[in-house]
């Protein structure tokens, strides 16, 4: 288990500095901006944040689920499909787990991580006005 975890620092650390490097400032970014754009939304509808209603309202928490792939779907899609080409370029072959683990680190966790505290900002400003 220890090999596999340092193999695929190794290739994410080797990522950083191949071809198409440009992709892990360029798709954070966009999945930043995806966050603040829907925390903004969330708090302007008077919703709380998305990761706390999330972990605490089980009875809508597969249509939040839903809502929340379909708004990040499309930049996780081209993250692994970036990192696909970036193998085949780079390695000479696919590791399709690899390329989900990125995928997962470039689009989906800043996103999860911002919507909420874009709510909260959001929501100090409307509080304010």
């Amino acid at each position: 288990m220890e090999n596999i975890l340092t193999q695929f620092t190794a290739g994410l650390i080797a990522r950083l500095d191949g071809p198409l490097h440009f992709r892990f400032i360029v798709q954070p970014l966009i999945a930043t901006g995806l966050a603040f754009r829907d925390g903004f939304r969330d708090a302007r509808k008077g919703q709380p944040p998305y990761g706390w209603k999330l972990l605490t309202d089980p009875e809508h928490r597969q249509s939040l689920l839903k809502k929340g792939w379909k708004r990040i779907s499309k930049v996780f899609i081209v993250a692994v499909v970036l990192d696909l080409v970036y193998q085949l370029i780079a390695l000479h072959s696919f590791r399709l787990g690899g390329a989900l683990i990125v995928a997962c680190l470039l689009a989906l966790l800043p996103y999860i991580l911002l919507r909420g505290p874009a709510n909260r900002l959001m929501w100090r400003y409307v509080r304010r006005q």
